[in-house]
């Protein structure tokens, strides 16, 4: 009985095939390598742009800001010197009032040029928006006024003002600085509305 001999050639068919798979599988698993890695090349492209982006942002911002503070300081800066250049001929006249008085001139004159600069001032005032308080004869305010004496009168109501020692202001509709004022005492001096105080406490205190 003759047994037939493999030559060495021939090779073991199934071995073949599972290097043939094995190959396959290494030669995909390479490609899906190579394509994570494009990926994340392409990832880190994109976050180095979006930091870039992020910075630059950032850096117009702080010129944003740096332009609007040195506006708003420009601003503040040209308004500050249109206020005292307003001041300047209030100034000159006060002066001028004084030269008068110094070289004797006639009282008149150097009243009315008093009257003038007080004018001026009051001017300028009310050009940035602060007016005076009208006080005398008005009802005590305590918002308004500040209550520093007391006085009996027969020709004004209780809690009236009587007489100002210095005139108060307001700018626009907040007090700038309150008049301090005598005011009429009541009969009934004390406490009213349920205990509020009004003007002739001053009298107890």
């Amino acid at each position: 009985m003759n047994k037939r001999h493999k030559h060495p050639q021939d090779g073991n068919p199934g071995m073949d095939g599972e290097l043939d798979q094995g190959q396959a599988g290494t030669e995909a698993a390479g490609g899906e390598l190579e394509a994570l890695r494009a990926q994340l090349a392409e990832k880190d492209k994109e976050i180095a742009e979006l930091k870039d982006k992020y910075l630059r942002t950032l850096a117009d911002n702080e010129n944003s800001r740096k332009r609007v503070r040195q506006q708003s300081e420009e601003s503040v800066r040209i308004q500050r010197e249109a206020i005292l250049r307003d001041l300047l001929p209030i100034i000159d006249n006060l002066e001028r009032a004084l030269a008068a008085s110094r070289e004797g001139t006639d009282a008149k004159t150097i009243v009315d040029g008093v009257e003038m600069t007080v004018r001026a001032l009051i001017d300028f005032l009310r050009a940035q928006g602060v007016t005076p308080v009208q006080s005398v004869g008005q009802a005590f305010d305590p918002n308004r006024h500040e209550a520093v004496d007391h006085v009996a009168s027969q020709t004004h109501p209780p809690n009236t003002v009587v007489d100002e020692f210095h005139r108060g202001y307001l700018i626009g509709d907040r007090v700038l600085r309150p008049a301090r004022v005598s005011v009429a005492k009541g009969a009934n001096s004390g406490k009213r509305n349920g205990g509020e105080n009004d003007a002739s406490d001053v009298e107890n205190n």
